[in-house]
């Protein structure tokens, strides 16, 4: 219900009923706080703002209800209902009660109860009319205790939710509720419209250049168990890979984040993911800017999604296999070694490839370990020559760094699901994943409306 239905109490006597109600009850509430003046002492601030948030449930539940009452008379009082199924016109069965609690407080209705002995099933038009959830406690209060299990356990944020909202609901329910929500919360809602993306872009447009997008991809090892119950051997676990994306597009003065996505999937997944993701993006109105490490799967999709992408090998991580030849090279010699490194990479930065493989070829290795490393330095410089225009690159706007996708993947992933002693099934960890990703992305709202569909009826 939003403030247009007060308005729909289109009956004059209704409204001033309603509003006699209403009167009655902030008069109650009054006489609740006018306890402060029989005090002998002088309370303080903050004594008074928990004095309101204390006595404010009661207040304003019981305004809720009786906005309820007036609003959907008929339908608690009604005798015959057409069943959801197959249109058959029943007769009620029972009165049934139902306790809903809000944010704003406890609502108790006593509402008919219908059963279509044709379908077998039981219905409440009145529980449909008003989209009641099944669970005592409301929508309103699931999708903030969802919310806020993305970020603390849910031990945590059931402590915290009840210190901030004064309602009191347990980890067992906000687990329930999180991994109900996850269960519905699928690629086409997190990821944003096509709509969304091109304001996005139309924001960080210039009338000069078309903004440049980023598409970076990696992946980030998580802690995973195998599912068993709590009394269950549950047996050793295992980090697996959740292949994630980050797209975002880079303004005159700050990034615009695009969209998030990550799971503990295979590779194909990924690609078809990724793939969803892309065809959302009028990749004709930005430059393209595919960023990543020398993982062979990652290249493959990017390139498939976004045929016009310009491929750029993260520098840091092409620093991080020149560091590690020369510390098995140089490691007596740390003088030398920092010398070779600064005039490789700077060679790098100005697209001389084959004169540093041609170098590497040269080197005479001092042992086992460096003759391997540098070996494997050949090979990756190779497999990623053409992404090494690391000059060009910043002359023309581009990223050189994966510092986005690093971010998206500890902001994601690690600092949720990397606590101490957490393992997590699978299944409940990707749930996890889709949710902080609609909350990234900004759809969770779109996210949690769409499990609210799924459990508003009752039949």
């Amino acid at each position: 219900m939003g403030p247009a239905c007060i308005a729909q109490i289109s009956d004059p006597d209704s409204k001033e009923q309603f509003r006699q109600m209403i009167h009655n009850e902030v008069d109650e509430w009054v006489d609740e706080l006018l306890c402060v003046f029989d005090e002998d002492r002088q309370p303080t601030l903050m004594e008074m703002s928990e004095l309101f948030t204390r006595t404010k449930q009661k207040f304003l539940g019981d305004c809720l209800q009786r906005m309820i009452e007036e609003k959907y008379a008929d339908l608690l009082e009604q005798e015959y209902a057409s069943c959801p199924k197959c249109a058959k016109r029943c007769k009620k069965r029972f009165d049934s009660p139902k306790e809903m609690v809000t944010m704003q407080g406890a609502v108790g209705v006593i509402r008919p109860w219908f059963f279509c002995t044709d379908c077998s099933i039981g219905f409440s038009p009145f529980d449909d009319a008003i989209e009641v959830s099944r669970k005592k406690h409301q929508f309103d209060i699931q999708k903030k205790a969802v919310n806020l299990s993305a970020d603390v356990t849910f031990s945590r944020g059931s402590e915290i939710f009840e210190d901030l909202t004064g309602q009191s609901i347990s980890d067992h329910f906000i687990h329930e509720t999180f991994e109900a929500v996850g269960s519905e919360a699928h690629l086409e809602d997190v990821i944003p419209t096509e709509e969304e993306i091109a304001k996005r872009i139309k924001q960080a447009s210039t009338n000069k250049w078309r903004p440049i997008l980023v598409v970076a991809s990696d992946g980030a090892h998580l802690p995973t168990r195998p599912k068993a119950g709590r009394s269950d051997k549950r047996g050793k676990g295992q980090w697996q890979e959740a292949k994630g994306f980050r797209i975002y597009l880079l303004s005159k003065s700050r990034i615009i984040h695009v969209a998030s996505w990550h799971q503990i999937q295979n590779e194909a997944d990924f690609g078809k993911d990724l793939a969803l993701a892309a065809s959302r993006i009028r990749q004709d109105s930005v430059r393209i800017a595919l960023l990543g490490d020398g993982a062979d799967w990652l290249w493959k999709h990017m390139r498939t999604c976004f045929p016009k992408g310009r491929e750029i090998l993260d520098y840091y991580h092409c620093a991080e296999h020149i560091y590690k030849v020369a510390k098995v090279q140089y490691g007596d010699r740390p003088i030398k070694g920092l010398q070779w490194v600064e005039g490789t990479i700077s060679r790098l930065f100005f697209s001389e490839v084959d004169n540093v493989i041609t170098g590497l070829r040269r080197m005479k290795p001092n042992n086992d370990d460096a003759k391997e490393e540098i070996r494997k330095l050949i090979v990756y410089l190779k497999n990623n020559r053409g992404k090494t225009h690391y000059r060009g690159d910043r002359a023309g706007g581009y990223p050189i760094g994966s510092g986005g996708i690093e971010s998206a993947n500890k902001f994601i992933c690690h600092t949720r699901m990397k606590r101490s002693g957490a393992w997590w099934v699978k299944e409940t960890g990707n749930e996890m994943l889709r949710i902080h990703c609609a909350i990234y992305n900004g759809t969770y709202d779109k996210v949690f409306n769409t499990y609210k569909r799924a459990h508003v009826h009752h039949y």
